[in-house]
């Protein structure tokens, strides 16, 4: 069978390349086509276009950006049309996705949602067009589940969160070769995740790497974006006490003794892979001033979302400073405080269920095909 898998981001990436895996297998014949990134072209298949050509952060960047948004849209009709699916897939992404998916269904093509939008959190009025223009959707968090089934009495598949899946499946590393490796010394390594995109990364290194002097005891390594090159990150490596690392932030994790992390999907691997947190976000003032003003969440972390409670610190525009940034991370490597947080880690994984999101999402889509 033929699959248009449409993911616009990091993230979207790695599930995307997990599911394409699983597809492959379940299905000997598949033809699979998609917008992505490197973790989805290295399993197979054909890139149309890659997500470092996609990615905009916020309201005002997507307006200074609308253009080529408008482009890519009626690129990625025209691919589809001349491809002709069984079904397309869409990967979280929902600005574009969901206008894709809009002009798909009245064209009769199969919808399937991976990763759904998370409309729990802002544009809850969405409902109306997801119900309208998705076959299926799988849904990751199981707060999602009781949200559209209770609320909007929208059926959907709770399969577990894939991230699970990527964890458990990666190929472990050696500490003192990978330390070797990245000219890294025997201190406690601070991980630094910035993000992905240029806007967001200038904003968090900045005041994350303002507080590397208080911590001589330690060093600070920088998780480099796969979608940026290392001349993108010169500027911040003027310190000899921090060190980058391009595209290896799970090996990177594994060995941290604690972490800054930009809000976004990288919080929960972070806590998935046991590591002491501190989550950070800072926009555009703009951005900002309407993102406060329609999101009504108690919580920006997917951490403390999924456990309801205040589980890992969060320091969000004004907030987000080198003062407090100072106090948190001392708190964090605080032995006490560790202990307590990795028990609540331990519960969040229970919550987010086993391993096997991918296989159990393809076996669905092809199910559902046949």
């Amino acid at each position: 069978m033929k699959y248009y898998i449409i993911a616009g981001e990091a993230s979207g990436d790695l599930h995307g390349s997990n599911l394409m895996k699983a597809l492959f297998k379940e299905d000997g014949e598949a033809n699979i086509r998609f917008w992505g990134g490197d973790l989805m072209q290295n399993v197979g298949g054909t890139l149309v276009k890659h997500y470092r050509e996609l990615a905009f952060m916020g309201f005002s960047e997507v307006l200074i950006n609308l253009k080529t948004i408008l482009n890519n849209i009626k690129l990625c009709k025209a691919d589809i049309e001349k491809f002709n699916p069984d079904v397309i897939i869409f990967i979280d992404y929902p600005g574009f996705n969901m206008r894709i998916a809009k002009w798909a269904k009245a064209r009769k093509i199969k919808t399937h949602y991976y990763i759904a939008p998370q409309i729990w959190a802002w544009k809850e009025n969405r409902i109306k067009a997801v119900k309208r223009d998705f076959d299926k959707l799988f849904v990751i968090l199981p707060f999602e589940k009781d949200f559209f089934e209770e609320k909007h009495h929208f059926s959907v598949e709770f399969v577990g969160h894939p991230l699970i899946d990527a964890i458990h499946n990666r190929q472990k590393i050696d500490e003192a070769t990978f330390r070797k490796a990245n000219n890294l010394d025997q201190k406690p390594i601070i991980a630094l995740l910035p993000g992905s995109r240029k806007q967001e990364i200038s904003k968090m290194l900045s005041v994350m790497l303002s507080i590397v002097l208080d911590f001589p005891e330690h060093q600070f390594v920088i998780a480099g974006a796969p979608s940026q090159e290392y001349h993108f990150y010169e500027p911040f490596l003027k310190s000899n006490n921090v060190k980058f690392i391009s595209n290896k932030t799970y090996d990177l994790l594994s060995v941290a003794s604690a972490a800054l992390v930009t809000s976004g999907t990288a919080t929960l691997e972070t806590a998935l892979f046991k590591v002491p947190e501190v989550v950070c976000y800072k926009g555009s003032w703009a951005s900002y001033q309407i993102a406060k003003r329609i999101i009504t969440l108690k919580y920006i972390s997917l951490v403390n979302l999924i456990m309801d409670e205040k589980v890992v610190a969060e320091l969000i525009q004004e907030k987000f400073n080198s003062r407090n940034l100072k106090i948190e991370l001392i708190k964090l490597l605080d032995v006490n405080n560790r202990k307590a947080l990795l028990i609540k880690y331990n519960e969040l994984e229970t919550r987010l269920g086993g391993v096997g999101a991918s296989k159990k999402t393809a076996k669905l889509i092809i199910n559902d095909l046949k």
